[in-house]
């Protein structure tokens, strides 16, 4: 029987079992680059344990509740669990779909799920107990993807805004003098698609806290919200860019690659405290995902990916409108039509590595949002957060060879160079810089 939505997987019932592969020949395959899908389809039904060799090697707790938000980029964690990625390495998955980003967070600090997919943010949020939120450390050893979001806005400005943000500058300015300021939309307040949608505003001289209304609405929502004129623009994650083109309500002005190429997005999560109890389960993890993400990087099984995530439990949309971006097909909706370079991916390019530098950036954008009160810990928390030492281990025992760490600079899409190493001048920079002003703080 298929797994599904709250099921369990014990093992691939589309390939025979040959029991032929030992321990040694199997971690070689592993080391290689093999498919996780076809080695565990090899090993059969054999529990973990028996193929390992020894107990003690078995996750301290095999039995995980994953979740996801209806999003392309949770494909990892539902190819490992469909795939039989995850049992392969003595987890026995369960993928629980949450409404939205907050009963994420919720589920995962009272442990109703023990991994998930998150907003790269959302670890940091909550381990600084950001704007309120109850603090709860987490850790976030694994970056799931790069890149694959877009800023979405209405259908009436075709035409009159394309990629640069500057031109929405006098419609904004119009509907704030009649007292109605435009309303955009993201998914959680200090989470990725809150500060690509900033960022991308700030640049184009429009100050998100004071000249517009920036509300907080589920991904799969998006769309319905965009319909029925409660927002004027968006950003969140594929398909729901892709799908307000299909259904006509919208047109992208850019993706997310488009203000930062290569970006890191979202990542697999668990708290702090579950992660120091089960060192071993959290690394089992990450091996199932190391395997999930280079087959899905293979191009090829892309119309496979589409047709198994689409499915109602996972993303419910139509798996046709998910592929052609995973493709690199990209249509903005308004004319442009290009050949997307840097779509969204899951393992090439170090993409899972937990860069430091990552969470000090989104920090600085913290402090320069007036998110925080004075400088934050930014190598301490990124240290405490970012995991790379789960990550390495994990690596390592499977023989995998990653790019490790890279703490060179970067700048996004208007040109400003962010350093790692000083990420508070960054911070107070914009305040000189941009058209903006970060609040207090």
């Amino acid at each position: 029987m298929k797994p599904t939505h709250r099921q369990t997987f014990a093992g691939s019932p589309s390939h025979p079992a040959d029991f032929s592969l030992n321990r040694r020949q199997w971690i070689s395959r592993t080391a290689a680059g093999a498919g996780g899908a076809a080695l565990w389809s090899a090993l059969g039904s054999r529990s973990w344990a028996a193929t390992a060799g020894s107990a003690s090697d078995a996750p301290e707790t095999p039995n995980l509740n994953l979740g996801i938000i209806a999003l392309t980029d949770c494909s990892p964690i539902v190819i490992a669990h469909e795939k039989g990625l995850f049992k392969k390495y003595g987890i026995n998955s369960t993928v629980t779909k949450g409404a939205n980003w907050a009963a994420i967070r919720d589920n995962l600090s009272t442990g109703s799920i023990q991994a998930t997919h998150m907003l790269l943010g959302m670890p940091l949020a909550s381990t600084m107990g950001l704007l309120g939120a109850p603090k709860k450390p987490m850790v976030a050893p694994w970056i799931l993807n790069r890149n694959g979001q877009a800023i979405t806005l209405k259908t009436e400005w075709k035409g009159k805004v394309g990629a640069d943000p500057k031109a929405l500058k006098p419609f904004v300015e119009a509907a704030k003098k009649l007292g109605e300021p435009l309303t955009f939309a993201m998914t959680f307040p200090p989470g990725t698609h809150a500060m690509w949608m900033r960022y991308y505003l700030a640049a184009g001289g429009i100050d998100p806290d004071k000249d517009i209304s920036l509300i907080t609405i589920p991904p799969p929502q998006m769309v319905a919200n965009m319909k029925i004129g409660k927002m004027d623009g968006f950003c969140v994650g594929e398909p729901w860019n892709a799908r307000a083109i299909a259904d006509n309500i919208g047109f992208t002005s850019v993706t997310t690659q488009d203000i930062w190429k290569d970006h890191p997005e979202k990542v697999c999560a668990f708290t702090e405290e579950f992660a120091e109890k089960n060192p071993k389960t959290v690394k089992a993890v990450l091996k199932a995902l190391h395997e999930a993400s280079v087959w899905l990087d293979d191009m090829a099984n892309r119309p496979e990916q589409c047709a198994i995530v689409s499915k109602p439990t996972y993303i419910n949309c139509d798996q046709k409108i998910i592929l052609g971006r995973l493709l690199g097909e990209l249509d903005y909706g308004d004319g442009r039509k290009v050949k997307d370079e840097t779509p969204m991916h899951f393992s090439r390019r170090n993409c899972n590595y937990p860069q430091a530098k990552y969470a000090k950036w989104f920090m600085s954008q913290y402090r320069r949002w007036g998110m925080v009160t004075g400088a934050p810990d930014y190598d301490g928390v990124a240290k405490r957060v970012m995991r790379a030492d789960l990550y390495e281990e994990a690596m390592k025992e499977i023989g995998y060879a990653h790019g490790g760490r890279d703490a060179s600079s970067f700048a996004l899409f208007d040109g400003v160079s962010f350093d790692p190493a000083n990420p508070e001048a960054y911070a107070k920079g914009f305040a000189k810089t941009a058209a903006v002003k970060s609040r207090k703080g």
